[in-house]
């Protein structure tokens, strides 16, 4: 494996672990209970620290199709929490979420950076690179 694809591993590992620990910050010290919908994205996020840090140790970048299709959900997740709190349209149709409602915003920092932006982020940055990956893969086959 190249330097290039090591250090693709290290970022996916990084920012899935940055997220996890973020999440935990929210929720355990600052004392903001998730929502449903912030249950789901965690449930995606957590296993990509687990999956991408053994992936590491074992320096096998086969995995970032694992990774690409846990951030795509992820993702995919995180944009519709984010539209239900900043849009009006799916803010008024959303469903009910449980005990906290999701779209409240426990933070709204610039006016539009909410934690399922931040997730949305850390989903859209482990797809960038899980591609990356899938792409040196593949032009080191051809080689």
């Amino acid at each position: 494996m190249n330097k290039k694809s090591e250090n693709a591993l290290l970022g996916i590992f990084g920012l899935a672990l940055i997220a996890t620990l973020g999440s935990l910050y929210f929720s355990e010290i600052r004392g903001y209970e998730p929502c449903e919908l912030c249950w789901y994205q965690r449930i995606i996020m957590y296993p990509i620290v687990v999956i991408s840090g053994i992936a590491i140790y074992q320096k096998n970048a086969r995995i970032a199709l694992t990774t690409l299709v846990f951030s795509v959900i992820g993702g995919m997740t995180s944009g519709y929490h984010y539209a239900i709190q900043k849009i009006d349209f799916f803010g008024e149709r959303a469903p009910e979420c449980g005990l906290v409602s999701c779209t409240g915003e426990y933070i709204n920092y610039l006016g539009f950076i909410t934690i399922p932006f931040l997730a949305l982020v850390a989903f859209s940055g482990i797809a960038v690179m899980s591609t990356y990956l899938l792409k040196t893969i593949k032009e080191e086959k051809a080689v």
